[in-house]
């Protein structure tokens, strides 16, 4: 690894010009030997700096009054570092993890370019995650809720949307796409039970159709995830609580510190869950997760990572139940009225990264991934309203092959004073299903009939530019994105096979900082970005609404007004062309017109002292339909008025922990607001001794047991022996108070 460095180093001097009024260096993981992109470099006697770029390069200018000042280093979740420079020679700077420090963040036009990103580091590093539904959470606004015993994939709302599975949110986990495209449950299906919580090691996000590289989907914004390329350390982890629920958790570090010097890291994690929930039909939920990661430096520019992960999960449900049933007595809230509801699912995951450095200012990285896919899931939303005699019971099954490939180019360079930092990409993403089947059928075993049976195959071709420019104070950032969509459906159950479809989109990006000084920032976002149909609902229509354009723009402030308070505001804009709303029954997405949606996102952090934080999200929403009188114009689910934070400590004894709210407003549950899907207010509690061989906790999600509703809908249905239909409110019942223990061994 140092060979490496010190090569590097010696091609950044001969193919650059280099300045005697300025030094370079490299800031990496001291344990992993990783780069550390977007660490904070700085004189002791000045608050401006610069921020290290993808290989961890960092170039510093020095005038007469630096001569005798030192380097300061900082980055989220690592110690500060002091380094005297000596001379005019590239420097290596090695960080270690520490403590969490508002004090250090600071705004400048380089370092909050990515300003979401130093928040999400903050967050991670200090809420408790005890699921991947837990880290989607640690973005600002977004709730999650489950409806379907634990392993269906969860409904989403961010921004005014009810996104149900991830229709208008992009989602990824190492690059490799987490949402399924033309889905037999929902389009834009993001089930992301595949990835075990604790190997998380940052989450990226953005709200609004703004970044080149999230481009299907990415309406509302995108969620990115990475594991974590080494393991500080291995362990293995024990929990358990109430209704019967039990987890065992193992990661392994399979080299040692001396292969980990030379740039090699590898190691395997494993996780079991069993719980039988809250309900009076126990779930039964199993899931089973193995991933393995493996990343080694070839040679002086090419670093090499390898992923494999599989996913089994199986459950019973007792879906969502109908208020009249609770009310009248017949069944409790966490009854049942068919508890034969319930599915499978399993997905195994390959991918190979190549990352070449071309220079200290230039990056190449080629990723290749292929994902195999069952899903199985019976569901009775109606009861007995279609069918009297055996009940509307349906399947929803699919076998799915995902292969992709992305490759992208990033170089940094000068023009004149100004900064210029490029990024290009192209790649493309074929989905291949077999069998997508919507049927009915009786106690998930006899099929009484099939109402959608067929083939799909979707190909998703892609290239993009992004390019941003920086001087003094201001930022330019201008984008564009190509796609190309190609759909084809064979359909099994009838003899007429339509003609493909096919549609090009191209997505247009423009976004505008301004820096006023070290406490205040200006943006302006705006761009255009797209959704795309199922492929059946495409193929039947002969091409009509393929892909939907939505047009967005963000008007925000990034403050630091106090050395430890960090204050992100942004008014909001989005319009979409077609609103796309999944009817699970009847297997389609249905078009709902023209919307429109505004609001307000607050988000704030503040540290106490060394060991105490708060946080606060606060988010308002207009979500309107655009073609509908006033009055009967409100998107039905769509959240208005949404917040989220809590308490965080870390004491140096070891006692850590945190207190935390979510919070979601009544909301209208049909497009006249006749109907009102409840809202909500769940406190969760952590508390946690951590010691450098082992770890004690305790977790208690709904603390106050409170009675709320995870998931709403207003359906019509009608309960046996009901001589009419009913339409009002189905619920899925929240979490009550619940406890569980942990232990954890390090070594």
């Amino acid at each position: 690894m140092k060979k490496f460095i010190i090569i590097a180093f010696t091609c950044f001097l001969a193919t650059a010009a280099f300045s005697q009024s300025a030094i370079q260096g490299r800031v990496i993981d001291k344990n992993s030997q990783e780069p550390l992109e977007l660490a904070y470099v700085r004189w002791s006697n000045t608050k401006q700096g610069v921020v290290t770029n993808k290989q961890g390069y960092f170039t510093l200018n020095t005038t007469t009054a630096e001569t005798d000042a030192a380097l300061i280093i900082t980055f989220i979740g690592f110690a500060t570092k002091e380094v005297k420079a000596a001379g005019n020679s590239p420097i290596v700077v090695e960080m270690e993890k520490g403590p969490i420090s508002l004090q250090e963040v600071v705004i400048t036009p380089q370092s909050t370019a990515a300003s979401f990103h130093t928040i999400s580091k903050i967050d991670l590093n200090l809420q408790p995650v005890r699921s991947a539904q837990d880290i989607l959470r640690t973005v600002p606004g977004l709730f999650i809720g489950q409806h379907q015993g634990g392993g269906k994939a969860e409904q989403i709302f961010l921004r005014g949307f009810d996104i149900d599975h991830g229709t208008d949110i992009n989602v990824t986990v190492d690059g490799l796409p987490v949402n399924m495209v033309s889905h037999a449950h929902g389009q834009g299906y993001a089930d992301l039970h595949f990835l075990i919580p604790e190997l998380t090691g940052n989450v990226d996000y953005g709200k609004g159709p703004y970044y080149t590289q999230y481009g299907n989907l990415g309406t509302a914004g995108y969620v990115s995830m990475n594991t974590v390329n080494s393991l500080d350390k291995s362990t293995v982890k024990l929990e358990g609580g109430q209704f019967n629920t039990m987890r065992a958790l193992a990661m392994i570090d399979l080299l040692s510190k001396r292969q980990k010097q030379k740039g090699t890291n590898a190691y395997v994690a494993s996780e079991f869950l069993y719980s039988d929930g809250p309900f009076e039909s126990p779930q039964h939920f199993k899931r089973f997760n193995l991933f393995g990661k493996f990343n080694t430096q070839l040679n002086n520019s090419n670093k090499l990572t390898l992923i494999a992960s599989t996913l089994n999960s199986n459950w019973d449900a007792s879906g969502q139940i109908p208020e009249r049933a609770v009310k009248s007595g017949q069944i409790d809230r966490f009854g049942y009225i068919d508890n034969t509801e319930g599915g499978y699912t399993n997905r195994t995951n390959a991918s190979a990264q190549l990352t070449s450095y071309l220079s200290p200012n230039t990056t190449w990285e080629n990723q290749a991934f292929y994902s195999n896919y069952n899903f199985n899931l019976h569901s009775n939303f109606t009861f007995f309203l279609n069918d009297p005699v055996n009940g509307d019971q349906i399947r929803q099954r699919e076998g799915r092959n995902i292969a992709g490939y992305h490759s992208k180019l990033s170089h940094e360079s000068t023009l004149g004073s100004w900064n210029l930092q490029s990024l290009y990409g192209a790649g493309f993403r074929l989905d291949q299903t077999r069998n997508t089947e919507l049927s009915h059928t009786i106690d998930r075993n006899t099929v009484l009939d099939y109402n959608q049976l067929g083939n799909i195959r979707e190909t998703n071709a892609f290239a993009y530019a992004d390019q941003s420019i920086e001087k003094n104070r201001w930022r330019f950032n201008v984008g564009a994105r190509f796609d190309h969509f190609n759909f084809h459906y064979n359909d099994k159950l009838s003899n007429d096979q339509l003609p493909d479809q096919q549609k090009v989109i191209v997505s247009p990006k423009l976004n505008v900082q301004y820096t006023l000084n070290t406490k205040t920032q200006l943006y302006v976002k705006t761009g255009k970005g797209f959704h795309s149909n199922d492929a059946r609902v495409v193929v039947f229509n002969r091409g009509y609404d393929i892909l939907p354009a939505a047009y967005g723009a963000d008007l925000g402030v990034l403050l630091k007004p106090t050395r430890n308070l960090l204050v992100n505001v942004a008014a909001w804009y989005l319009y979409l062309q077609q609103e796309f709303v999944y009817v699970g029954d009847e297997g389609v997405v249905e078009p709902s017109g023209k919307t429109r949606r505004i609001g307000i996102d607050v988000s704030a952090r503040y540290q106490f002292n060394n060991w105490l934080f708060a946080d606060a999200n606060v988010n308002l929403a207009k979500p309107r339909s655009v073609e509908e009188p006033k009055g009967e114009n409100y998107i039905p689910l769509a959240p208005t008025f949404t917040s989220t934070g809590g308490l965080n400590w870390q004491l140096k004894n070891g006692l850590n922990g945190s207190l935390r709210y979510r919070y979601m407003h009544d909301r209208a549950a049909n497009e006249d607001k006749s109907v009102i899907a409840k809202g909500y207010t769940v406190t969760d509690l952590s508390l946690n001794y951590t010691k450098k061989k082992y770890e004690v906790g305790l977790a208690i999600e709904n603390l106050f047991n409170v009675k709320w509703n995870e998931t709403q809908f207003d359906t019509e249905s009608r309960l046996k022996d009901e001589p009419d239909p009913v339409s009002e409110i189905h619920f899925t019942p929240g979490t009550p108070f619940f406890a569980r223990m942990k232990l954890a061994v390090f070594f």
